[in-house]
């Protein structure tokens, strides 16, 4: 009689996988978030919408989700509004649109940006590995362009799509901050294949990029509450094609295998990182070597802050601040 499966690895409990391949997930009710529950003031209505159809396959469809501000100075005035894309955090394998911080953090982009914000949910890992994720989020956009290029709306007067396809911003967390990187790269500047659509900018929180060598944070950086190296590690195992290692392209931009990035003309980056992240040091080395090679790159360090800390938290006074970086970043790129 052969041995019962048992867990082989182990995703914050959020995530299981058995020795047998079998794979375990919790639902959303099932999570427990540590206190982080919805702060919605009502300022910002919100619907989901089916961007990927994926039942005639036998698969779970994809959803995005749509914020919308009541009241801006734009709406007020008769003006369209600037999109915005979030994709979530995860290291590949967890994270959803519907999670308390990730709805938070839109709720919060939405109003204080005066945006129309899109966040998709993507594959994730180990069900659908790399570069699942990075297909869906380029998916995920090309509806935009569907959208614009049509004149069949669903929504009375088109309030909710028709907006400003000539100012779309990219923002990625952790992953998504991944994700959003080979966006950029993808697209290239002006982003000419998703015309009339126009993306002017590509924000990055703590992207989760990798590497064989460890950086001196990961390697002395101290355990996060809710992250340490041995995550970091099963998330690239989880969610990297079966056999590659954390300097394959999709994770380590500047590995052996990435193809030269200097000819590649990009539009401008914003790189937001924690003082006190183990990511630190390999998002900061990102930004310089993107620097070298004459890209369009802002860094910013918030001292002291951990990995997570304008997502979990998008209504403190250190999100304030980030706000206040993204808001004058979209300034300085929208024409």
């Amino acid at each position: 009689m052969g041995s019962l499966p048992h867990v082989v690895e182990d995703c914050l409990g959020i995530l299981q996988v058995y020795s047998d391949g079998s794979i375990f997930r919790l639902s959303d009710d099932q999570i427990d978030f540590h206190n982080i529950t919805v702060k919605d003031d009502g300022s910002v209505v919100w619907k989901d919408i089916i961007y990927n159809d994926r039942n005639k396959d036998g698969k779970e469809n994809l959803y995005l989700r749509l914020y919308k501000p009541i009241t801006t100075k734009c709406i007020a005035n008769k003006q369209q509004l600037p999109i915005i894309y979030f994709f979530h955090g995860g290291g590949f394998c967890v994270g959803s649109r519907t999670w308390p911080n990730c709805h938070n953090c839109c709720l919060r982009l939405s109003s204080e940006l005066e945006a129309l914000v899109i966040a998709p949910d993507y594959s994730l890992a180990p069900e659908y590995r790399l570069p699942a994720a990075m297909d869906d989020a380029f998916a995920s956009i090309k509806w935009l362009q569907d959208q614009a290029l049509s004149d069949d709306y669903d929504d009375d007067d088109d309030s909710w799509i028709n907006h400003d396809y000539d100012r779309v911003y990219v923002i990625g967390d952790s992953s998504g901050g991944n994700i959003a990187h080979h966006l950029a790269l993808r697209f290239g500047v002006g982003s000419p294949e998703l015309a009339p659509v126009r993306v002017r900018g590509y924000v990055l929180m703590a992207p989760f990029f990798g590497g064989s060598v460890r950086t001196k944070s990961e390697e002395e950086g101290p355990d996060e509450p809710f992250l340490n190296m041995q995550i970091l590690d099963r998330f690239w195992r989880l969610s990297l094609p079966i056999g590659a290692t954390a300097d394959h392209p999709l994770a380590n931009p500047f590995g052996p295998l990435n193809p030269k990035l200097e000819p590649k003309k990009l539009d401008p980056l914003l790189v937001i990182v924690g003082g006190n992240e183990l990511l630190k040091d390999r998002v900061e080395d990102y930004a310089n070597k993107m620097k070298e090679l004459n890209k369009d790159v802002h860094y910013f360090e918030f001292e002291e802050m951990q990995h997570g800390f304008f997502t979990n938290d998008p209504f403190s006074q250190v999100a304030n601040m980030v706000l206040q970086e993204i808001k004058y970043f979209m300034c300085k790129t929208s024409s």
